[in-house]
């Protein structure tokens, strides 16, 4: 699969919008300022192909990135508690609309900040994924940001965060150092 060729296709605000599910679909999931944006750029070798922004809850659409063979999907970060109701409200419709319109979803990358345990809405996240039988793995970014005792205390720690997830595939990722990129690919590849 040429990952590099992969370019924006579409980005939608309402579930209304979107289109039906043609081709496979590789779904980036995981709250805000956890590095979705960073990770997508990694994994296709674009610097702007994904915005990144300081400011955390900055996607607000689900984007579209038409790949070979295969569309992925960033779906906006949740978790931001500075958005307003009306804000919150239309991003869960979103993201029901989402998940409910027969999507042809071959895998969703669920991000979790390896730095700290998993938030009360990533394991709603995995909750849902898991009761729905939809195929993830989990990408533990920031790994970069720990030093080797760290390291080792959060992989020990998340044992017991993660342990109704111990049979789901974890990738420690890093955008700055490239760490779990090639991983990330494998496993991308053989879900499609």
């Amino acid at each position: 699969m040429r990952f590099d060729k992969t370019e924006f296709a579409a980005a939608y605000g309402t579930s209304k919008q979107l289109p039906p599910s043609k081709e496979a679909e590789i779904v980036f999931s995981g709250r805000s300022n956890v590095g979705k944006s960073s990770l997508i750029n990694k994994l296709f070798n674009r610097k702007n192909l994904a915005r990144v922004s300081s400011v955390p809850g900055k996607t607000i659409t689900v984007n579209f990135f038409k790949g070979d063979g295969v569309y992925f999907v960033d779906l906006p970060g949740y978790g931001y508690a500075k958005r307003e109701q009306a804000e919150k409200k239309r991003w869960a419709d979103l993201m029901e609309g989402y998940f409910q319109s027969e999507r042809n979803i071959a895998l969703v990358i669920q991000l979790i900040d390896m730095r700290h345990a998993p938030s009360a809405d990533d394991m709603i996240m995995l909750n849902f994924l898991k009761e729905t039988g939809i195929p993830f793995v989990i990408a533990l970014t920031k790994c970069d940001k720990l030093n080797k005792t760290e390291t080792e205390k959060r992989r020990e720690a998340l044992e017991t965060e993660l342990a109704d997830y111990s049979d789901i595939k974890r990738i420690e990722f890093s955008a700055i150092k490239g760490t779990g990129v090639e991983e990330m690919k494998a496993v991308i590849e053989k879900a499609v």
